[in-house]
Order: structure tokens, then sequence, then C-alpha cells
């Protein structure tokens, strides 16, 4: 069991938690989870609660979006066949039918092309581009990728393709020679919010179309797929990706898409009342999967249908899908889990770096993020395609496994991403060498510290403290995500009140009451059976971590703990 720090935020502030609690009549709780979200006046706080679209940035400040628009309205009115260029999971597939259905909305010659991920592998490829090419392409536009495609943008320029390139990963030091390039992090880009997601970027180009030929509300309609997008591939849900995550869930839950009716009924969740966490957690999965088991390109055909039937047969291919995914991914962990057991010293292998022929493609980033939640290591998992290892990395939360990729750039191929999450490729016979290399990063750049798991807990709760009118309003501070994670409490002095269980998947089930208090809470702790026993041997004086989320029960809404760690008073770490 991976010890976890507690590190409990400290809030500097205390004359604005006092100011806006009485200013919004709230407790000093939630006026300090504001704060702690630098949120310190009534005005603040009301545009935080009330999310805006008049507060959405005008596309004009993105450099490139005078070139991309004229040159769309060119091709729209010479009737150009344009062909959109997306990526293979959640973000890039509803980037492209995002832009495609607006496009398609303006009478657009349109098309879109999705690269197979097993064959094709991420980003625009010359392969890619020949087949555009045969089928009378003049103008590609790129979603979710593109932004690293130096050598591609070139040879599409000479053949004769113009290139507009909508990305939102980190650029290396050239920038794609495109008629036009979107990416608030290129250099130069004074864009004032630098991390929109793919389908982010193409909102805004499509905004700046709508604006230009005068019809501005035009793709406010398709937020919902920004939405998706936005939750799915976890952009900080700050500034404008929280406009749009709220204002598209909005659209998902009053007038879903037949797409997303149909992934609904697929998934068993209740229309109306779906979050970013249910995205996230329910929907991705099933999106991604046509995308890592063959071809995502049936992801954007489910997007894009408006009949009802249609998109519950294609939801069911997900749906099917998923299921040949999930399979694959236990053998696949599995096999992982018995590598780093059997070859690696975690002692002095700060980093894990596995390899194996046969691991499929589709789920290796999967199971890499499983060996960080269970080893917390930066995991580098490679498999063979076409002779070339190939794979994904993933880091923990104190280390930039981008920057760690670009030290070991003279071993790979070629790589892309960001802090969190990369791919790379490299020649099968420079793995070891490239984990030695990337080992030493680690040593250099990581502490002991780093290698403990940090809880970040936003404040401590008594029981009694959570109310009805408590609970309404920490709704109200979603949607949930990177840069305003649902709250963590924790709460101490608590005992379990009945015999604990575990159900599910190795998940512990329990309710607890506070010393003093007679409220009762039932808790839910995905993937946490391995406390049963601690909590059968220890029912009383215990300390939580959790954050409140609902359960439904015989049509009715409960508050209920989703439990993140239990300490005794034994194994208490805590850090302010």
């Amino acid at each position: 069991m991976l010890k976890k720090r507690w590190a409990i935020k400290k809030v500097k502030d205390e004359f604005a938690v006092e100011a806006l609690a009485d200013s919004l009549n709230i407790s000093q709780i939630l006026s300090g989870l504001l704060v702690l979200r630098d949120i310190k006046t009534y005005s603040q706080a009301k545009r935080f609660f009330q999310p805006s679209l008049d507060s959405l940035h005008d596309p004009y400040l993105m450099n490139g979006m005078d070139d991309a628009t004229y040159r769309l309205i060119k091709a729209l009115t010479e009737n150009e066949l344009i062909t959109i260029y997306g990526d293979y999971d959640v973000d890039g597939t509803c980037a492209t039918a995002l832009l495609y259905l607006f496009l398609k909305e303006l009478d657009a010659n349109v098309e879109y092309y999705i690269p197979k991920r097993l064959t094709e592998g991420y980003g625009i490829s010359k392969q890619g581009i020949d087949q555009l090419k045969s089928r009378g392409t003049s103008l590609l536009i790129s979603v979710d990728c593109g932004i690293t495609a130096i050598d591609e943008t070139k040879y599409a320029n000479e053949i004769g393709l113009d290139v507009i390139i909508c990305d939102h990963h980190q650029p290396k030091k050239e920038i794609p020679d495109a008629l036009a390039v979107l990416d608030p992090l290129k250099p130069n880009c004074n864009y004032p919010f630098k991390y929109l997601s793919g389908a982010g970027i193409a909102f805004k180009l499509a905004q700046g179309l709508a604006d230009r030929i005068g019809k501005r509300e035009m793709p406010l309609q398709y937020l919902d797929l920004a939405a998706l997008a936005g939750a799915a591939d976890i952009v900080p849900l700050t500034n404008e990706n929280r406009v749009i995550v709220y204002e598209g869930l909005k659209l998902i839950n009053e007038t879903p898409r037949p797409a997303i009716e149909a992934l609904l009924e697929m998934s068993r969740l209740m229309p109306g009342t779906l979050n970013s966490g249910q995205i996230v957690f329910t929907l991705a999965p099933r999106i991604n999967a046509v995308g890592r088991m063959g071809d995502a390109n049936r992801a954007v055909e489910l997007m894009i249908t408006k009949n009802k039937e249609d998109a519950i047969k294609l939801a069911q291919v997900l749906e099917t899908e998923n299921y040949e995914r999930r399979k694959i991914d236990v053998d696949t962990f599995d096999a992982a889990m018995e590598l780093v057991e059997s070859s690696l010293d975690l002692d002095n292998d700060l980093a894990i770096v596995l390899h194996q022929d046969k691991w499929h493609p589709g789920v290796i980033g999967i199971v890499a993020s499983r060996l960080v939640e269970k080893y917390y290591r930066p995991t580098v998992m490679l498999t063979t395609i076409d002779g070339v290892a190939k794979g994904s990395a993933r880091s923990i939360s104190n280390f930039n496994i981008y920057e760690a990729l670009q030290q070991c750039e003279d071993s790979l191929i070629h790589f892309g991403g960001h802090q969190a999450a990369a791919g790379l490729a490299l020649e099968v016979n420079k793995i070891e060498e490239f984990k030695e290399k990337f080992n030493e990063v680690v040593r250099s750049s990581v502490t002991e510290e780093d290698l403990c798991p940090e809880i970040s807990v936003d404040a401590r709760v008594k029981f009694s403290e959570i109310t009805p009118k408590f609970i309404r309003i920490l709704d109200r501070f979603a949607p949930f995500g990177p840069g305003n994670m649902r709250p963590v409490f924790i709460s101490e002095n608590i005992s379990v009140v009945n015999t604990p269980r575990i159900v599910g998947n190795n998940h512990l089930v329990c309710t607890v009451k506070q010393e003093g208090c007679e409220k009762v809470f039932d808790c839910i702790g995905f993937n946490l059976g391995e406390f049963y026993d601690i909590l059968m041997e220890e029912k009383n004086n215990l300390k939580f971590a959790y954050t409140i989320d609902k359960t439904v029960r015989d049509g009715r809404t409960y508050p209920q703990f989703r439990i993140k760690d239990i300490k005794t008073n034994e194994n208490s770490q805590e850090t302010a």
C-alpha cells in the first residue's frame, strides 16, 4: 500500500475569507475554498458561480486567426475541398466533428480524416497527406495535432496543399511553415488563455470565421462537443475552459444531440445530470476505445449523425470496443506488474521503462497511468510497431515528463506531449540506452518526497458543518477538473458504524459518523479495498480524506463521501 502525504492548503488572506463569507452569506469553509482559487471579491465570486459566454476572448487575439479565416472564406467561396485532419482520442474526434459540422452548415465542401493508430500513428503523416491529395483536397486543417509536423507540412506545401494547424500541444523550437498556425503556446502568440483543448482551438476558429461572415452565434451550438473534449482531455477548467465546459454541459443535459443521448443510454447514465467527472470516467473511455482498438472515424461518424437509430448502432460499436479494450487492459497490466516486480529494483530504478513486442499500442497509455497509480514513478510503456518501439509516457505530480524526454532526445526518433503525458518512438536497439538516460534524468530531478504521492487538502470539516446549504453551494463550484478540482476535506475522530464491505472491483463501502455529531454519511473508496482490514481492526479515531459527491437511491439524492485516503493515529502524516 502506497503511503500518502496529506498537504493541507493554507489560506493566507483571512480578511478576504471573512469578508467573502459575509457578502455571500456562506460559511467560512466555502469562502476559504474561493480564496484558495484566488477569488476574493463579490464580483469575482459572481463570475465564478455564473460563467458567461460574454467572458470568452476575442478569437482574433490568437496569432494566425486572420490568415486562417481569410483562407477558409476563399475555400468556401470557390467550393474547394477542405479536409479536417484530426487525432484519434476524444479531443481530436470531437474537434473534428465540431469543425466538420460547422463548415457543413456553411455549405462547405468538407471531409474529415482520422489516422489509424495501429498503422499510421499519431499526427499528420505523409501517407495521410498523399491520401488527401488523391481525393482532391486543397486545404488541410489539422485539429489537436500538427504543431510538430515540420517535415509533413513542408511536404504538403510542395505538393500543393495549403495547411492550417489548430493545436494546443507544446511546440518545439521550430514552428511548421503552414499558412496559419493556431496554438496559444507558440512564441509571439498573445492570446490571453494558453490552455484550451484541441476542440477549444477548433471552436475559436469557428468563432473567428463566424464573426467575419456575420454569424456570430452559429458556433455556440457545438459547445457540447468542446465540453466533452475539454473535460476528457484534462485541460485546466479555468478561464475560457470553465465557460466552455459549463455551457457545453448545459447543452448536453438540456438538448443532447443523438450521439450523446446514445452514449448516455449505453453507459446507463441519467439524462440531464451529466457532470465533468462522468465524462472523464464513463463517456470518454467509450469514445476513445474505437481509436485505441482500430478506427476512430467511427467516433466522428457517431458525433456527426443526426439520426437516433444510427447513433444507437454506432454507440453499440463503441460499447463493444470498450469491453474488448478493458479485457486487454487487464492482461497488459498484469504482465507489466510482473515485469516490474521481477526485473526492476525500485530503490534504484526511480523510473519504470517497460517494453514488450506484442503489447497492444491502443492500451499502453492507460496501463502506464495505472502503473503510476500503483508505484508512483514516471512510467514509459513501449511496444513494437513495424520494427520501431513506440509508446506512451505518464508522469507524477512534480516531474515534467516532456522536458525529461527532451533531455533524452538523442535516443529518440520523435516525441511530443506535455508535462503529464507524452508519446514517443525510438529504435528497438536504443531502448536500454534510453532507459539509462531517462533514469538519470529522473534521479537528478526528483526527491524522495516527490516519490510519495500527495493528497492536497482544502479544509478540515466537521460533519455538523455539512448541511444541505453547504452541499448546494459546493455543487456550484462545478465543473470540476484541473485548476478547479473537487475540494478535498479531512475529518477526524471518525467511527465506522457498520461492517465495511468490498463491492465490484475492490471498492470499499462503509458508513461513518463523527464524535459529537449524530449525522452519518455513506462512503465509497474506489480501488481502496486494501483498507478493509484496517477498518475491521480499528473502527474508531480514524481520519478520512474525502470529496463530497452524490448518490441516488430509490429516486432520492443523498450526499456520499468519495474516500481518497484513511489514516489511523499511528500512521497519520500531514504537512501544511
